[in-house]
């Protein structure tokens, strides 16, 4: 599967100057965010993503990704709802690609 890359809206609060980036790819899903002084990368393994939730509003939808490791979830607002949906499908997708263990 190859890496990809979806982009906050600037339209949103929070995402005017440094819009959030989520990163996709079959080994983990890694959620950017930048600002004046720093940059806060949070990054899940794809095999301990417990969860997707997408809050979808009229344009822009939140995505909340919770992992089964007991790590705190992140939230991601801002994004155009197909992007969402694919984020999701790409999670679900990998993960049914992982090898079972019995």
């Amino acid at each position: 599967m190859a890496t990809e890359i979806f982009k906050a809206s600037r339209w949103t609060r929070g995402n005017r100057l440094f819009p959030t980036y989520i990163i996709v790819n079959d080994k983990s899903i890694t959620r950017r965010k930048r600002s004046w002084f720093r940059m806060d990368e949070m990054s899940i393994s794809i095999n301990k993503v417990a969860s997707v939730h997408i809050k979808t509003g009229m344009v822009w939808s939140e995505i909340l990704i919770e992992s089964s490791g007991g790590s705190d979830p992140f939230v991601s607002h801002g994004h155009r709802k197909a992007d969402a949906l694919r984020i999701k499908q790409l999670i679900e997708d990998a993960q049914a690609a992982l090898p079972r263990s019995t």
